[in-house]
C-alpha cells in the first residue's frame, strides 16, 4: 500500500511539473503572438510614414516650382501656407505643453 502512495505522489509530483511546464509553454507563445502582432503594426505605421513623406516632398516640390513661376498670387499663397503651418505647429506644442 506504501508503495502505490508513494507512485501516486510521484506521479501527482511529474504531473505538476508537466503541467506548469505547459503553463510556461502557453505564455511564451501567446508572448511570441503579441511581438509579431505588435511587429507587424510598426510594419505599417512604417509604411504610412514612408508614403507621408513622399507626399510632403511632392507637394513641397510643387510649391517650389509654384513659387519659381514669379507669380506673385503663387508666393503670397506659400507665405500663407508657411505661417498656416507654423501657427498650427505652435498651436499643437502649446496643448501638449
Amino acid at each position: 500500500m506504501s508503495e502505490a502512495y508513494s507512485r501516486e505522489s510521484q506521479n501527482n509530483a511529474q504531473l505538476s511539473a508537466l503541467s506548469s511546464k505547459v503553463s510556461a509553454l502557453r505564455d511564451v507563445t501567446v508572448n511570441i503572438y503579441d511581438n509579431a502582432r505588435n511587429q507587424d503594426v510598426i510594419d505599417n505605421s512604417s509604411e504610412t510614414f514612408s508614403s507621408m513623406t513622399t507626399s510632403i516632398k511632392s507637394s513641397a516640390g510643387r510649391l517650389g516650382r509654384m513659387a519659381q513661376s514669379g507669380n506673385k498670387v503663387a508666393i503670397l499663397k506659400l507665405a500663407g501656407i508657411i505661417v498656416g503651418a507654423v501657427v498650427v505647429l505652435w498651436w499643437v506644442v502649446g496643448l501638449i505643453w
